[in-house]
């Protein structure tokens, strides 16, 4: 195996899985397991998330569907985002549950003569897809002639229930009408992790929570759940003076040890936070030896300086699994200005991914 892997913890899914159903009342949880579940591997946190006991599944993507199918899994998934027409017909041939938001796309499923099952997304604030709340009473007239369409579910999507309460409240109050029109006996949702944290009490049929079954995100009594792990490839002792990476973007100030390690910014790590961010190795005695990146991320490769020479089965964590703000997904966010989202996503296929259970490998992803 590739000397640098991404180690995923499914004890700590399973205590976010858990954490976060309780917070909304132990209703139904949709696992989001789009972008390659974060970054984590979405076949084997899809078949984990059922195995705790999720409703079932949800994309952005007919090719992320796909691969979960080819994978064998064969529960509900749920397509999220806006139907394309163009799309229909890959729909029906992957059994999935698409989200409908243009009657375009009702009629292009509709037309292929088979039933499906669909979920209504009405935009009830964010702004991107959806009907719009006042037409649901037109919606639901336009639905009872497609013959081949059942009305599953309906959902939102909240905008900002991190911090806005009164623009959050005010989307609940509009879904709330897109509920009155419809009547009971759907299957309705409408909270990310935010909303599932914050307003737990609106839980509705189900929550589909998506950063926070990666435990990204800090205070919140979520435990992240990976660790990417890399052995160095070299260990040397350079002079003082040496410049070192692209650009020589950092300098020896006297005689360093410096190993490199097999990761650059192909991997995942971002290219800005050389000289800031940090990893570490564990000694057989002692506190945790916590080393600086120094000189430029390459696409391969990171150099960084280590108070004595290690040997090559060394194993350094590169990110780990807490918020630490110069090793962890969520430090690397802030260092360069973004959310924790987005390093996440970009960890790459590439790295092989080993999952733990008690400890103990149950699968790995080369």
């Amino acid at each position: 195996m590739r000397p640098a892997w991404l180690e995923v913890d499914l004890d700590a899914l399973a205590h976010n899985f858990h954490l976060l159903r309780k917070s909304a009342g132990d209703v139904a949880l949709i696992g989001v397991v789009k972008a390659n579940a974060y970054g984590h591997g979405a076949v084997e946190v899809g078949k984990e998330l059922l195995r705790l006991g999720a409703w079932g599944l949800a994309v952005a993507t007919t090719h992320e569907a796909r691969e979960l199918r080819k994978a064998g899994i064969v529960a509900r998934i749920l397509l999220m985002g806006s139907l394309h027409p163009q799309q229909a017909r890959e729909v029906v041939e992957l059994d999935l549950i698409p989200s409908i938001s243009t009657l375009e796309s009702a009629e292009a499923l509709n037309a292929l003569g088979k039933a499906v099952a669909v979920h209504l997304e009405f935009d009830t604030g964010m702004g991107r897809v959806g009907f719009q709340p006042e037409d649901a009473p037109l919606i639901k007239e336009h639905f009872v002639r497609y013959e081949n369409l059942l009305i599953q579910g309906i959902y939102s999507h909240f905008a900002d229930a991190e911090e806005d309460e009164p623009w959050t409240r005010e989307q609940m109050a509009r879904f709330q009408e897109v509920q009155k029109v419809f009547g009971p006996g759907y299957f309705y949702h409408l909270c990310n992790t935010a909303g599932t944290v914050n307003y737990g009490e609106y839980g509705l049929s189900a929550v589909r929570p998506g950063i926070g079954l990666y435990g990204l995100l800090p205070n919140l009594g979520l435990r992240p759940i990976a660790r990417l792990l890399a052995k160095p490839t070299q260990v040397k002792l350079l002079p003082p003076g040496r410049r070192i990476g692209y650009s020589g973007l950092y300098t020896t100030q006297g005689l360093e040890w410096i190993a490199t390690l097999p990761v650059g910014y192909a991997d995942g790590m971002p290219r800005l936070v050389y000289n800031r961010a940090t990893v570490r190795f564990y000694p057989e005695r002692g506190a945790p030896c916590i080393c600086p990146v120094v000189g430029r991320v390459s696409m391969d490769q990171i150099t960084v300086k280590i108070p004595a020479p290690v040997g090559l089965d060394e194993v350094f964590e590169v990110v780990t699994p807490d918020f630490d703000p110069t090793s962890s997904l969520w430090g690397w966010a802030e260092l360069t200005g973004t959310v924790s989202y987005e390093p996440a996503v970009r960890l790459s296929p590439r790295l092989p991914r080993v999952y733990l259970r008690d400890g103990v490998e149950v699968a790995r992803v080369e």
